[in-house]
């Protein structure tokens, strides 16, 4: 029996992680999964998994999150599947050969960007959105081409096991193999030399993902989070703007990386929001929160009691329920919020939302800046002077006007932090360049070019060499020739190559060459 079927018939909690990898590095170099064939039926079957397993996936995210349904299909299921079928659609674009302009020097050369799979790839999961995070940068990296070592969330366990129950029925597990457990299991995943590393979860963690991938020079791609703040001036449609703000605060609970974390407002506005977000609650979910089938619960007891902890001594305006039992916290706006408050130390991650009030837009940039760069960033303004203002006076990893969330929903949107909400990025076209080397490619043959005119760059060198030399590298505004139709690219180098040639022979026969 082969090593790879001993494997394949392993419970996944058993596995070897060394084996696995060197497993999987060994059928990387077989280059099965360079064929663009091959890929696009492993995407394909991921597509098929989705399609047969809706319900099953569904009721695992239920188990995990109390995930009300609609947001399990748009927000998991759905969200990734487009992903998929993004990637499947355009991978024969994506993958192929680039060829981009070039100068006068190398007008006769061949310029090529070639799109290189790294290898062994490993992809680590996060448990607020258990598959969405774990199966929608694995299908980036299928899509270019790698072996893939797949490590869904422990803190999600129905929607893990699950995963990793039905996965291989779909995918090749030669080429992609998942491996769960919890910290012990992980650490020692991490102690295997990969080719990319691609995480997702807190910036705590991230930076223990990084120090892991710093050993083996691993490039990563960390998808972290931060405080995303949300400014609102009076200007702003306010009932609308607290309908969405509550929206993309209330979805799974909060937990979600890129929710609103806090609000920047004056006292006035903030008198105005609360009227409008009481009522946005009460048409959510009725006149019990706690009751209603759309409204998810908090993952485990150590983020409930963490969540609860940051309400304690808090100025409540609306909400504060909490019940352990269902690990349920009622959406709560806390006001009168200060700086140094633990409310303001860490990432909320849960149905929380603190007010802080500013006096201006100025203020608010200040209070921004002074912060670390957040993962998103929110205006709600009509005002399109100060909405420019503060993105053009602030770093966040994206941002949105007068919505919350959707800015990560559009393909032809890079998704990613900047600072300590992350490095790298994916979604759409970039789910696939993030998992391959852009390896760059100068071809050269032995008779376009005369001999003679390369030899300028030849030692013993002189001064004149080096005067011609500069003179045909130096770059020229104006001078770049990709616009020009490909015929007559080609024939404007010839002449002046054969120009060049008779150049060379006038200036040899003159003995310019000569020793100085």
């Amino acid at each position: 029996m082969t090593t790879e079927a001993v494997i394949d018939m392993l419970p996944v909690s058993v596995k070897n992680p060394a084996e696995v990898v060197a497993t999987l590095r060994k059928n990387f170099y077989s280059n099965k999964t360079k064929s663009l064939k091959f890929r696009k039926t492993q995407l394909k079957n991921l597509i098929k998994f989705f399609e047969d397993n809706e319900d099953e996936l569904c009721e695992a995210l239920y188990k995990d999150l109390r995930k009300p349904k609609t947001e399990s299909i748009l927000c998991e299921i759905q969200f990734t599947l487009n992903e998929v079928k993004n990637l499947l659609w355009n991978l024969d674009e994506y993958a192929k050969t680039e060829y981009p302009e070039k100068g006068m020097v190398n007008m006769l050369d061949g310029v090529e960007i070639h799109k290189d799979p790294y290898g062994v790839v490993l992809v680590i999961g996060s448990w607020n959105y258990p598959l969405n995070i774990a199966l929608n940068p694995m299908a980036g990296a299928i899509a270019a081409g790698n072996c893939v070592v797949l490590k869904p969330s422990e803190k999600a366990p129905a929607t893990a096991e699950l995963i990793a129950k039905l996965l291989p029925n779909y995918l090749n597990t030669d080429c992609y193999q998942v491996l769960c457990g919890g910290v012990p299991e992980t650490t020692e995943i991490l102690k295997q030399k990969f080719d990319y590393i691609f995480y997702t979860g807190s910036t705590a963690v991230g930076k223990i993902i990084y120090e892991a991938a710093h050993k083996h020079l691993t490039p990563v791609t960390l998808e972290l989070g931060g405080k995303s703040p949300v400014y609102i001036d009076n200007t702003a449609d306010m009932e609308i703007a607290a309908k969405r703000i509550l929206w993309g605060k209330c979805v799974n609970a909060g937990q979600t990386c890129v929710a609103p974390d806090y609000i920047l407002c004056t006292k006035e506005v903030q008198e105005k929001f609360l009227i409008y977000a009481e009522q946005a609650i009460k048409e959510f979910f009725g006149n019990s929160v706690k009751a209603s089938p759309d409204f998810a619960r908090i993952i485990n007891d150590y983020h409930f009691n963490r969540l609860v902890r940051l309400l304690k001594d808090a100025k409540i305006a609306i909400g504060g329920h909490t019940d352990p039992t269902d690990r349920f916290i009622c959406p709560t706006i806390v006001i009168d919020v200060l700086p140094g408050e633990p409310l303001m130390q860490e990432e909320i991650f849960g149905p929380i939302l603190p007010i802080v009030n500013v006096t201006n837009v100025q203020d608010a940039i200040r209070f921004i800046n002074e912060g670390e760069k957040p993962l998103a960033l929110y205006i709600f303004s009509k005002n399109s002077k100060d909405t420019k203002l503060i993105l053009d006076n602030t770093s966040s990893g994206g941002a949105a006007v007068n919505d919350v969330i959707l800015h990560i929903a559009v393909e032809s949107l890079p998704f990613g932090g900047v600072g300590s909400s992350g490095i790298g990025s994916y979604h759409g076209k970039q789910s696939f360049d993030t998992f391959v080397h852009k390896k760059s490619v100068l071809k050269k043959n032995f008779a376009t070019v005369p001999e003679k005119i390369q030899a300028l760059k030849y030692p013993p060198y002189t001064s004149k060499k080096l005067m011609l030399m500069q003179n045909a590298i130096e770059k020229r505004k104006g001078l770049s020739l990709s616009f020009l139709p490909q015929l007559l690219f080609f024939l404007l180098g010839i002449v002046l190559t054969v120009g060049a040639y008779f150049l060379w022979l006038y200036i040899n026969h003159d003995g310019i060459f000569k020793s100085d």
